[in-house]
């Protein structure tokens, strides 16, 4: 898609020129009169709803009324996303998942506004935020220097953690495991002892919903799977690019999960059974040790604890690695490719931003994050706290939130107390475990590719990154040896392109943080 920059130029420079309204009508007002914006928000499961309780209050604040124009035609929001694009005809914010990639591509050649003067000059919250966190800023611009959406931003460090089953561990006379070596000990005790007591040999000693979060105990023998919150993602060490998949102690991790699978301590369906697993092997008393989400896994705590006697799946603290290391992969994000982005389209581009910016001010963050004072939460000690039917509905407190318009991913900052009020204390305790040590890893907070950059990436790494997991399965589950297979393996990827795309990560990474 091409659009003339000479429009828009002449659109922007009129735009930036026009005298901002008063906040006659209230602190949050950006308008003197009611101003109609179309919207395309399409986030996998539902698009923006003109009727959320919450774009009702935001337009009574602000004066700015969103109209949806997204279809659920398709789930898929990268599709949503180019069936709009190819169209031609963009409303006047574009927002929803996976944001990013696609306005650092479209905008630079006219398609979205470039944000940077109209946040220095009308979003006071908005740049007081980047000010803040000059990281989050450069890892959003394009790679002409722009930066052409507003993320939304999560809060909080921790997102998951190693679970064990104390219960077992008291009745075998076991502690949780320190290191890799007692980590090996304590599973094979749960699949030889019979900690759950029906005489049967069916204990699950380790076991993930995602199959990746087993890949990741490689982290154990100090290999690498991800440098972000997604899966088989680059890493940055010392500011310099590289991916686990390459590296020699991935190797040696995969030869021990391929041993630990081979010995029956990884669940013999781990790429099979699905995120259904835990749910299963927990109800059923089988499931022995995880990694997983905090928040979500404590709650079988509660939801187990008349179901299965004794139940105690709590936190550990992540092994200490062969070399002595004890790290945790993953970590929330600081931002994400969600938000929203303003379309060359949009013939109140001040306006826009300022809405924008309400969702970084106190009442505009209350507003995203717990949704209506007096509705769902109440100002305790000036601080927002959900009201007791919400922490106590059988609807969980996040679903909710979506469908009043919460917790949307628009462009704002999640408070991670909307979290906190609806974790049960062994969550908040496994969490308060992993702060007392200094387990996370730095993150990538991944790039901008220009378009020779994303030429060689989208060339390549799709087809090298298959071809790794597929060999990365092949290995554990033993049809294939990785010892055997590790020179050819080298080869073929390098063949593939694998230098390549690294090399153009690493100059996207150095044009975004080295000289930020």
């Amino acid at each position: 898609m091409n659009v003339k920059i000479t429009a828009l130029s002449t659109l922007i420079a009129a735009t930036l020129a026009a005298p901002a309204f008063a906040a006659e009508d209230g602190a949050y007002k950006v308008a003197d009169k009611p101003i109609k914006l179309d919207i395309h928000l399409h986030q996998k499961k539902f698009v923006y709803n003109n009727d959320w309780p919450v774009e009702k209050e935001a337009a009574r604040l602000t004066n700015v009324h969103l109209n949806n124009v997204a279809s659920m035609a398709t789930t898929k929001s990268e599709e949503a996303f180019n069936l709009l694009i190819a169209s031609g005809d963009l409303p006047d914010i574009v927002g929803g998942s996976s944001m990013k990639n696609n306005v650092n591509t479209y905008g630079p050649e006219g398609a979205f506004v470039p944000l940077n003067k109209l946040i220095e000059e009308h979003a006071p919250n908005i740049k007081a935020f980047f000010d803040a966190n000059p990281d989050v800023w450069a890892s959003i611009k394009a790679s002409d220097g722009n930066v052409y959406y507003i993320p939304y931003l999560p809060d909080g460090k921790y997102g998951r953690g190693y679970f064990v089953r104390y219960d077992w561990l008291e009745k075998l006379g076991l502690e949780p495991p320190k290191n890799v070596d007692e980590m090996y000990e304590v599973l094979k005790a749960f699949r030889d002892n019979d900690p759950n007591g029906n005489g049967k040999k069916d204990e699950v000693p380790f076991f993930a919903r995602h199959w990746q979060e087993m890949v990741r105990l490689v982290t154990l023998w100090d290999g690498r799977t991800s440098g972000s919150d997604v899966f088989h993602d680059f890493h940055v060490i010392d500011g310099q690019i590289k991916h686990g998949y390459a590296q020699e102690n991935y190797k040696v991790g995969i030869q021990n999960l391929a041993k630990w699978y081979q010995e029956g301590l990884i669940d013999a369906e781990v790429f099979t059974r699905g995120s259904r697993s835990r749910e299963y092997l927990l109800s059923a008393d089988l499931g022995g040790m995880t990694h997983d989400w905090f928040a979500s896994t404590s709650g079988y705590n509660d939801s187990l604890a008349d179901k299965v006697e004794g139940f105690q799946f709590k936190a550990f603290a992540p092994p200490a690695s062969i070399s002595g290391k004890r790290v945790e992969e993953h970590r929330r994000a600081k931002v994400k490719p969600d938000g929203w982005a303003i379309s060359y389209t949009n013939e109140h581009p001040i306006e826009t931003i300022k809405y924008f910016d309400f969702w970084f001010t106190q009442e505009g963050k209350r507003l995203a994050n717990f949704g209506i004072q007096g509705e769902h939460y109440e100002l305790v000690d000036g601080k927002p706290v959900f009201k007791k039917e919400i922490l106590e509905a059988d609807t969980p407190v996040n679903a909710q939130m979506w469908a009043i318009g919460a917790q949307v991913q628009r462009g704002f900052p999640m408070d991670y107390q909307n979290e906190v009020q609806w974790s049960n204390k062994y969550a908040l305790e496994g969490i308060a475990l992993y702060d007392q040590g200094d387990y996370l890893l730095e993150p990538f907070m991944g790039v901008s590719l220009n378009t020779k950059e994303k030429d060689i990436y989208d060339k390549h790494w799709v087809t090298i990154r298959d071809y790794m997991v597929e060999m990365q399965q092949a290995w554990i589950l033993g049809s294939r040896d990785i010892e055997k297979d590790w020179p050819n393996y080298q080869k073929s990827i390098e063949r593939m392109g694998y230098k390549k795309v690294v090399s153009a990560m690493q100059a996207a990474y150095d044009r975004a943080y080295k000289t930020n």
